[in-house]
């Protein structure tokens, strides 16, 4: 029994994925608090940097993903950083806020890149670029890290994958051009990030440039098995009333879950 009990951790220490908290300095001299996740073997790439919503860290959503990307299934094997930017500034949940400190476009924007750069210098990450991943607030940031700019070194980003984000920077911007392949899923009744302005940015590229699937009947936090709800006081709902509707659809996280493995595998050159 003992010897089958030990060969059990043995495995079960084979198989775990590894986390670690890190501080990434960054130029004003904060010092970017982000999670660290290694997969239990060899990494894969590409590595992934992952950017929370308005609400910050979303543990459920969290989960589910990394255990998908890191963990021991055919689609894990992936590094990825979770940066936290509200947390690292003593700010807490930003979705209610009107004047944001920390903006898609300019602070969180900041941390992405920062925590991009940082990871691709690691030496155990993969070579190719990062992979940039974000839900919703963290969506939109990564939609304004994935043109071409001064500030964005070349060859950071090996990919995009932005979940129901806001792409009003993107469709005002008839200059704005992802750096790498990007994909967009998101849902297409979802009356916080509207669909509408991401459907005419898709319209740009083709979709190895830009892929974007919408989800029929699908919300906001579409991929995250919590019921449809009512959430109220959202200051960009597209609703008179300021409510918005987030929760699950199941066809639609059922397919993102395969269309990103999907994405990272086709980014990384398999």
């Amino acid at each position: 029994m003992r010897l089958i009990f030990a060969a059990i951790m043995l495995f079960a220490g084979l198989t775990a994925a590894r986390a670690e908290d890190v501080l990434i300095p960054l130029a004003d001299g904060t010092q970017l608090q982000a999670k660290l996740w290694m997969p239990a073997g060899k990494p894969k790439g590409p590595a992934i940097v992952a950017l929370h919503g308005c609400g910050g860290p979303y543990p459920k959503r969290d989960k589910q993903w990394r255990e998908l990307l890191v963990g021991p299934g055919s689609a894990g094997g992936h590094i990825m950083l979770f940066p936290n930017s509200f947390e690292s500034r003593g700010l807490g949940p930003q979705c209610r806020v009107t004047d944001r400190v920390a903006t898609s476009d300019g602070l969180r924007r900041t941390d992405a890149i920062a925590a991009a750069v940082w990871l691709k210098a690691q030496p155990f990450a993969p070579k190719g670029g990062v992979a940039l991943m974000g839900w919703s607030d963290g969506g939109s940031t990564l939609m304004a890290t994935a043109t071409a700019a001064a500030d964005l070194p070349s060859g950071t980003f090996a990919g995009f994958i932005a979940f129901y984000p806001g792409c009003g920077v993107a469709v005002r911007n008839p200059s704005w051009v992802p750096v790498a392949p990007l994909i967009l899923l998101m849902g297409e009744t979802d009356d916080w990030t509207p669909a509408a302005p991401c459907h005419r940015v898709a319209e740009r590229f083709g979709p190895q440039q830009m892929l974007m699937i919408a989800y029929p009947g699908a919300y906001h936090d579409f991929d995250v098995e919590t019921p449809v709800h009512v959430e109220r006081n959202i200051p960009s709902s597209q609703n008179k009333d300021k409510t918005v509707h987030a929760g699950l659809n199941e066809m639609g996280r059922e397919d993102a879950m395969k269309q990103v493995p999907a994405f990272l595998a086709r980014v990384a050159g398999h």
